[in-house]
């Protein structure tokens, strides 16, 4: 399967090249030896220090990050000849510098592989970690905005390096919400008053829900970042839903998102900007429009799905290059759109889906509930950030400027959405463990002696 992965990379790298420049890309034996070795290291990371993990994730890790820098190359060549003359800087390539990241975000996962022998290792720091996570996606808001942030303030910027911290946060409080829940299920899960029917929690219980709320609520309203704030809320509301088997949880999560969502949008200048964007985005052609719709992106992925068809244009044959920094952005799906149609769509929603349902399988067959908790943690914070980027991107829902896991460019994204499957495939290890070891053998009864006259009788065999 790990073989079958970087083939098609391999053949969608040469394919786009041939389309575009009728000849075979310069850069073929790097990218045809990186890839193969990197993919290479890690199935013997996994082999030897997590052999009984799932068989499915790592290929489907693979697969996503090699096609992501197919993409990334062929959006490179159509802006180096369409930007030259503007001389801005989408004219400058982004696949090199993804490249550095992808082995950087595989030496780490292997190393990660290596060092943590079970999962129960993150058990022990979940306060540390909530602390941190609370720090870094703090951070932001004190680091001055530039223009091509667009309004959204998710950089911690130093010289040299960039970072979005929110990535590795997802990771890090999924850890502290697993310590939380397991160590709270039984109180959060007790019966309040019963209202229309549904269950409702007791007030005393609602309060951490208040107060991820709150946070959530905080990160949409200075930093204005949408996607952080929806992903952020929804992981802890699936994850409290599946600790307490309540769906007053559920329901009354949705209502506080949704409420909480669409006050924001109405005050929040950049979040209502993207919500007229949402509802209206052709009206950016007319000569007098909304001054909130700053953009033509989502009209310009509108036609680019359009163009598209059933089978797409094929790759290195469309125009993806027309919507802007679409390789630095969550637009990279419209090429996929455009170029593979319909059917590759379909292709990449199947596929992450079949991650998440890896991650999900794992959390049922894992015995421990801290284990259950993570493992369904992480594969509904990479189902929530994938539903909002192509939802965005498609105008299901607002655009959130998130970046689609594994597939666009960004060192931070591509770096934690590793560590998170490195992290699910030691779950998944120690989930196969309980499954395929053997039982230990039974321990023999307790023979019965003989009674002795006047002695008193034995005690009867637990």
């Amino acid at each position: 399967m790990l073989a079958a992965a970087i083939l098609v990379c391999l053949a969608g790298y040469v394919t786009a090249n041939e389309a575009m420049n009728h000849t075979l890309p310069k850069g073929l034996v790097v990218y045809g030896l990186s890839l193969p070795l990197l993919a290479m290291g890690l199935h013997l990371a996994v082999r030897r220090f997590a052999p009984y993990a799932d068989p499915l994730i790592l290929p489907l890790a693979v697969f996503l990050t090699g096609f992501g820098l197919v993409l990334l190359n062929r959006l490179d060549q159509s802006y180096a000849l369409f930007h030259a003359a503007k001389g801005d800087y989408q004219k400058l390539p982004a696949a090199p510098n993804q490249v550095m990241w992808v082995w950087i975000a595989s030496l780490v996962a292997a190393g990660l592989i290596i060092v943590v022998k079970h999962h129960r290792f993150f058990q022990r720091y979940v306060y540390l970690l909530m602390a941190g996570s609370m720090t870094l996606l703090a951070a932001p808001a004190f680091f001055p905005s530039s223009p091509e942030d667009f309004g959204a303030k998710r950089w911690i910027k130093l010289p040299g390096i960039q970072l979005e911290p929110d990535e590795f946060v997802k990771v890090a409080i999924t850890v502290f919400f697993a310590g939380y829940l397991m160590a709270n299920r039984d109180a959060l899960a007790l019966t309040g008053r019963k209202v229309w029917g549904m269950n409702l929690p007791r007030g005393r219980n609602v309060g951490p829900v208040l107060a991820i709320w709150v946070a959530s609520l905080l990160v949409l309203i200075f930093e204005r970042d949408l996607g952080t704030s929806l992903i952020f809320f929804g992981i802890f509301v699936v994850m409290l839903y599946v600790a307490t088997e309540r769906t007053s949880w559920v329901v009354l999560g949705l209502l506080m998102a949704v409420g909480g969502a669409a006050v924001v949008g109405t005050i929040e200048p950049h979040v209502h900007g993207r919500v007229e964007a949402w509802l209206h985005p052709l009206d950016i052609y007319k000569p007098v429009h909304n001054p909130a719709l700053i953009s033509d992106q989502p009209a310009q992925a509108m036609f680019s799905f359009g163009t598209g068809h059933l089978l797409g244009t094929g790759l290195g044959q469309g125009r993806p290059y027309l919507i802007g920094f679409a390789g630095r952005s969550d637009f990279v799906f419209t090429t996929i759109g455009e170029e593979l149609g319909l059917a590759g769509v379909t292709a990449f929603l199947l596929i992450y889906t079949l991650f998440v349902q890896r991650g999900l399988r794992t959390a049922v067959a894992l015995t421990d509930p801290f284990g259950k908790l993570l493992a369904t943690g992480l594969s509904a914070a990479v189902a929530l950030q994938v539903f909002v980027v192509i939802g965005g991107v498609t105008g299901l829902v607002p655009l959130t400027g998130k970046a689609l896991p594994f597939l666009a460019s960004g060192g931070s994204s591509l770096t934690a959405n590793w560590l998170l499957t490195a992290v699910l495939i030691k779950l998944s290890d120690a989930a196969g463990r309980a499954e395929l070891e053997p039982d230990p053998a039974p321990i023999p009864p307790v023979q019965p002696t003989m009674a002795v006259p006047g002695a008193p009788a034995p005690a009867p065999a637990l």
